[in-house]
């Protein structure tokens, strides 16, 4: 009866240690694809984070990557605990999938706070930063964000082109008597900002402003997914070292 027990409990923990190598692999790859979303958000997307006053939404990416990269190393050590049946490796696996669940969770919990919050911001500073900053000296960087956004989205000026009438650039003799910058045109040349008609600009209904929202809010959504998502995954992780560390624990020496 005896030896019938421990062939059971061994067997049970042959099968533990399976699933969580399995759940282990699968989360290694998982920790891949997090961190490959924080760098997009970060690399790719950089211009458009500088025309925002709030670090939440870099925040959130820098999270991310952080949380990815430790993943990856954490899938490693959770399938070297699992086959050397180390309960000491098993506890410094639990607290780093534990802090990995609440990085992610707190991603999640900071991209849904700034999905919020972002229209009132974006109305706030989106047309101040455009008509004060354009084309001044050491904000090089928002001069090439906005040249990005107003030809990647197909529109020009904040709310309206109208905006940019106000701007410090426009006003000034630099600018040619240009009326918009040369990357509202349809077909920008050297100088096609001089003319505004529709015809030569993009005039769209909410201008940059709900372009950039929209665009915002479904990046947002993708973070605060995979953020929360991963996490919910990680709970199963955790089950599974929990059962095996008692396993473990119960076997004798």
């Amino acid at each position: 009866m005896g030896v019938y027990e421990e062939k059971k409990e061994t067997c049970g923990t042959i099968c533990l240690k399976y699933l969580l190598f399995t759940f282990n692999f699968l989360f290694w790859l998982a920790g891949g694809v997090v961190m490959a979303v924080g760098v997009w958000t970060l690399v790719e997307k950089s211009d458009y984070i500088s025309l925002l006053s709030s670090k939440t939404y870099a925040a959130s990416a820098y999270i991310l990557v952080l949380a990815g990269a430790i993943v990856m190393v954490t899938g490693v050590l959770g399938c070297c605990a699992t086959f050397k049946e180390q309960r000491r490796l098993l506890r410094v696996y639990f607290v780093l999938l534990l802090c990995i669940f609440l990085l992610e969770i707190l991603a999640g919990v900071l991209a849904y706070i700034y999905y919020q919050q972002l229209n009132e911001e974006l109305k706030q500073n989106l047309r101040e930063t455009m008509i004060n900053k354009y084309q001044q000296k050491d904000h090089e960087h928002i001069t090439r964000a906005v040249d990005k956004l107003q030809q990647e989205f197909k529109c020009c000026g904040s709310n309206s082109s109208s905006d940019w009438a106000t701007s410090i650039w426009i006003r000034s003799s630099e600018s040619a008597h240009r009326v918009v910058p040369d990357s509202c045109c349809k077909t920008p040349t050297e100088l096609c900002g001089i003319r505004d008609h529709p015809s030569n600009i993009y005039k769209v209904e909410g201008g940059c402003i709900s372009k950039l929202e929209k665009f915002i809010l479904d990046h947002l959504k993708i973070i605060g997914a995979v953020g929360v998502g991963i996490a919910c995954v990680q709970i199963i992780g955790m089950v599974f070292t929990c059962c095996l560390y008692r396993s473990l624990k119960a076997e004798p020496y």
